[in-house]
């Protein structure tokens, strides 16, 4: 991290203190996501495939062409939101620009999600950075997440059990499903035994599940006996 994105991040964090929260959809006082707001995010209503939750599901079968045909390694994925609008604005706010005090308000519409629609899970697992990209974002937005929604969930948050081994350049500059399965294939190695343990992989927004599916692979080589993936907002 070079002096200038230091002090940028010193600035805005400082700034976080003497300000007054305002909502990032309709500039309220109070809150950086108001109640409105959060009211009028996208949802992700069914029917969508039940293993990859894309919206875009073809004929009757609960699944999507490329997982009846086993493309992905995660038991499930699920998320609450579309990734359009204001909950994309806010995810690139928490990502890109530094605003980790978006955490709490993100992960308690997580925390919702899940109590309306629980999924098997003793324990929440952020998708883990590589060591480079996390030294220069400074922190993980998976992890803030996790942290967030352990605490109001009462899930044990465990951020020491996969490691991302390979620095794949980020998924949304890829090209095509293959060459996201190319990136992320060998980039996540489980650092622990799994053994038995049912997770749940926690990250910001799916998009083809590429990543979260290459995170299932390594807890399962490690026993995991269930993983699955839950997300704010999922990408159509």
């Amino acid at each position: 991290m070079d002096f200038y994105t230091g002090l940028s991040r010193l600035t805005h964090s400082a700034l976080n203190l003497v300000l007054p929260l305002h909502c990032l959809g309709c500039q309220a006082n109070g809150q950086l996501l108001c109640s409105t707001c959060k009211e009028a995010l996208p949802p992700l209503n069914p029917p969508f495939c039940r293993i990859c939750a894309d919206p875009r599901l073809d004929g009757r079968t609960g699944a999507c062409g490329r997982c009846r045909a086993g493309a992905l390694a995660v038991d499930g994925i699920r998320a609450p939101l579309l990734m359009e609008g204001l909950i994309q604005d806010a995810i690139h706010h928490l990502k890109y620009r530094n605003l980790r005090a978006l955490a709490p308000e993100l992960a308690g519409i997580l925390s919702r999600y899940l109590q309306a629609h629980p999924l098997p899970g003793d324990s929440l697992v952020p998708v883990p950075l590589h060591p480079r990209r996390l030294r220069r974002r400074g922190y993980n937005q998976a992890l803030l997440l996790a942290r967030e929604l352990g605490k109001l969930s009462g899930l044990e948050v465990n951020d020491g059990l996969l490691k991302r081994i390979k620095d794949t350049p980020p998924q949304a500059e890829a090209s095509s499903l293959e060459q996201r399965r190319q990136n992320m294939a060998d980039s996540f190695d489980c650092r622990s035994d799994a053994a038995g343990a049912k997770i749940i992989l926690i990250d910001d927004v799916a998009t083809t599940g590429s990543t979260l599916s290459a995170c299932a692979e390594a807890l399962k080589r490690a026993g995991a006996s269930s993983v699955w993936g839950l997300t704010l907002a999922r990408q159509v």
